[in-house]
C-alpha cells in the first residue's frame, strides 16, 4: 500500500482535474433523450460546452439555467422552473439532469425542496419528462464524483424500490468515467456472448460514438433508455466497474435487493479473466472461444510488448480509477512509476496505485516529479510538459484534443489493452534516436545542452 499525499499548496498552476458538474453532464448524454441542465452561469455552461465539444467533435445538447447578479443574491428557483417548462416545450425530453455549480451551491439553496415544489406546481405541463437533481459544486470533487453522483441521482429517480421478479439473463453494469464509448461497445457485446442482455448506466457507446443521424435531434441521442434504467431492479446481478461507482452500486443494491460484482477496472489479464469467470457463472456457459483467441493474443503481445517496458520509469496523472489502470497495466509489463498525480484524494483506488506514492496535484506537479521519466501519460494539457521534458506523451483521460478518435480508444478488456500496449510501445519507438558519431561527441552534446 503506498502513501496518498495531500494538496500542499493554494493556487494550480496547471490544472488537471475537471469540474464534478461536467462529469456529471458527460454522465447524462450516456441516456437517450436527456437533456443535462446547469444550474448556474453561462459561462460555466460554455467552459464544459467547449471541453465537450473538442473532445467528442459532436454536438452536445448542453443547457443552463442562465443564473445572473439578481437572481444569485434573491434565489434561482424561478430560474430552475422557466429552464424546465422551455426545455420541455422546444426539446420535449424523456430526461432532464440538473446539476448544481458552485455559484449556486456557495449560496446555500434548497434545491431539493424546490424542485420538488416545482414538479407539483407543473405536473400537467412536464409529464412526460422524468426530472433527477445532482449536487455537484465545482469546488468539491473532480469528474469521477460528478459522474457518480449523477448516476446515483438517476437511480434515485427512475428506478423504482421493491420491484418484483427477474428477467432471465439481464444484468446491469454501472459503467465507470475511465471507460471510452468504444470501452462500453465492446463491454456490451462481450457479455452478449455469454447469452446475457446487458442494461449499461450511462451507456455513452451509442450516444457519442460518432455515428451521423438521419435526422437531427435536439436531445441526446442514443444511450440507455429510461425504461431500461426503471426495468434495472429486474436484473440478475449488477457489475459495478471503478470505485467511484461503488456509491451508486450501493445505492441500486439498497432500492432493489440485486446483487452488486465490483471491478476496480477491466484493464489487464487478470482483470479481464476475473470478468469472464464471472458471467460465465452468470450465463451458466463457458467462455467463448473467442474470447479465448483474444486472451491468447493479449499474452502474446505482452510477452512482445515487455522488452519496450521493462526498466522504463513513467509518470501519469489522471482521475483516481483511471490512474490505477493504467499504472496496474504499465507495472504489469515490467514499467517503474517514478510519479502518479491524482485530481481528488479519499478514493480507495488510490492506495492501489503500484506507485511508493500518489500526490493530489496538477500537472505542474507532475512537470516536476517526471524529471528522468521516459513518458508522460495524462489529458491534451499535458503536452506542453511534455515537450519542455523531450518525452513521449501518452494521451488518457479527458480531455483529448489535439487528436483525432478520443471517442474510439479503447484500454479496457482484452482487446482494449492490446492496443494499448501497442499504444505505448510504438510511442517509445518512434521516439528512439539512432546513435551516430555526433550522438557520441560530448562537445556536440555539451553545446546542444547549453543551447537547450
Amino acid at each position: 500500500m503506498n502513501a496518498v499525499a495531500p494538496i500542499t499548496k493554494s493556487v494550480s498552476t496547471n490544472p488537471l482535474k475537471t469540474s464534478a458538474p461536467l462529469g456529471a453532464a458527460l454522465a447524462w448524454l450516456g441516456v437517450d433523450g436527456a437533456v443535462p441542465l446547469f444550474h448556474g452561469s453561462q459561462g460555466c455552461t460554455a467552459f464544459a460546452l467547449v471541453l465537450l465539444v473538442r473532445h467528442f467533435k459532436e454536438m452536445i445538447p448542453l443547457q443552463t439555467t442562465a443564473m445572473n447578479e439578481v437572481s444569485t443574491i434573491v434565489g434561482g428557483a424561478d430560474h430552475v422552473e422557466e429552464a424546465l417548462l422551455n426545455l420541455k416545450k422546444r426539446m420535449n425530453p424523456r430526461f432532464i439532469g440538473i446539476c448544481s455549480t458552485a455559484l449556486t451551491e456557495t449560496r446555500g439553496e434548497d434545491f431539493v425542496g424546490d424542485l420538488r415544489l416545482i414538479r407539483a406546481r407543473r405536473e400537467a405541463e412536464l409529464e412526460g419528462t422524468e426530472v433527477a437533481f445532482a449536487s455537484t459544486p465545482d469546488f468539491s470533487g473532480a469528474m469521477e464524483e460528478g459522474w457518480a453522483k449523477a448516476v446515483a441521482a438517476t437511480i434515485e429517480a427512475l428506478v423504482p424500490a421493491g420491484q418484483s421478479g427477474t428477467v432471465k439473463g439481464q444484468v446491469n453494469v454501472l459503467a465507470g468515467l475511465h471507460l471510452s464509448p468504444a470501452d462500453a461497445e465492446a463491454l456490451r457485446d462481450m457479455i452478449e456472448s455469454f447469452g446475457l442482455k446487458p442494461i449499461i448506466l450511462p451507456d455513452l457507446s451509442c450516444a457519442l460514438d460518432g455515428a451521423v443521424a438521419d435526422e437531427w435531434r435536439a436531445t441526446a441521442r442514443g444511450g440507455v433508455t429510461v425504461e431500461e434504467i426503471a426495468a434495472m431492479g429486474r436484473s440478475k446481478a449488477t457489475l459495478v466497474i471503478g470505485e467511484h461507482m461503488r456509491a451508486p452500486g450501493q445505492t441500486l443494491e439498497q432500492r432493489t435487493g440485486v446483487p452488486s460484482l465490483w471491478f476496480d477496472h477491466l484493464t489487464g489479464i487478470e482483470a479481464c479473466d476475473r470478468l469472464c469467470v464471472e458471467l460465465a457463472h452468470l450465463g451458466h456457459c463457458s467462455v467463448p472461444p473467442r474470447l479465448r483467441r483474444e486472451r491468447a493474443r493479449l499474452v502474446d503481445v505482452m510477452l512482445d510488448g515487455h522488452f519496450f517496458f521493462a526498466g522504463r520509469k513513467m509518470a501519469v496523472a489522471a482521475e483516481p480509477d483511471l490512474l490505477l489502470a493504467t499504472t496496474r497495466l504499465m507495472n504489469d509489463l515490467g514499467a517503474e512509476i517514478s510519479a502518479a498525480i491524482t485530481t481528488t484524494p479519499g478514493s480507495k483506488a488510490l492506495t492501489q496505485v503500484p506507485a511508493r506514492e500518489v500526490l493530489v496535484g496538477d500537472l505542474g506537479d507532475l512537470e516536476a516529479r517526471a524529471k528522468g521519466a521516459d513518458l508522460i501519460a495524462t489529458h491534451s494539457h499535458g503536452r506542453q510538459a511534455a515537450e519542455r521534458l523531450h518525452v513521449p506523451h501518452l494521451r488518457i483521460g479527458f480531455p483529448i484534443f489535439d487528436r483525432l478518435g478520443a471517442a474510439y480508444r479503447r484500454s479496457a478488456l482484452y482487446d482494449g489493452s492490446r492496443q494499448a500496449i501497442f499504444e505505448i510501445a510504438n510511442l517509445f519507438q518512434a521516439a528512439h534516436r539512432e546513435v551516430t558519431p555526433d550522438s557520441l561527441n560530448p562537445f556536440l552534446l555539451r553545446q546542444k545542452e547549453m543551447r537547450a
